[in-house]
């Protein structure tokens, strides 16, 4: 099982990585821009309210929706998507179903996506 702070180490060790001031996020720098790898899910619990973090969930940057739906196909209790992310190159990670060292895998790719 990962945790948060699984995900701050490994994040935090690749190069040029930034961790959000105001929620648990993580950016590298390209081209002078930051784009988001990976980040906390933000989760509606209620319809026409403001979306809440969920801790325990993961939106981690992948190549493309085939990727997305690859993962998601290949082991849905680890992996899903809501309506939100529909068209956006992101999988949602349930933290407790995956381990460090397919969390490093995930990030390492999620990192690759946001520095080509």
């Amino acid at each position: 099982m990962a945790s948060q702070a699984d995900v701050r180490r490994i994040a935090m060790s690749f190069p040029e990585t930034e961790e959000g001031d105001d929620r648990f996020a993580f950016s590298v720098r390209h081209k002078d821009k930051l784009k988001g790898f990976a980040w906390v899910w933000m989760e509606r619990i209620q319809p026409k309210k403001p979306r809440v973090a969920n801790p325990a969930v993961l939106a981690v940057r992948v190549a493309n929706e085939g990727q997305k739906e690859a993962l998601i196909s290949a082991d849905p209790k680890k992996f899903f998507t809501e309506p939100h992310y529909n068209g956006f190159p992101a999988v949602l990670v349930r933290l407790a179903e995956v381990n460090a060292r397919e969390l490093r895998v995930l990030l390492e790719e999620a990192y690759r996506c946001q520095k080509r």
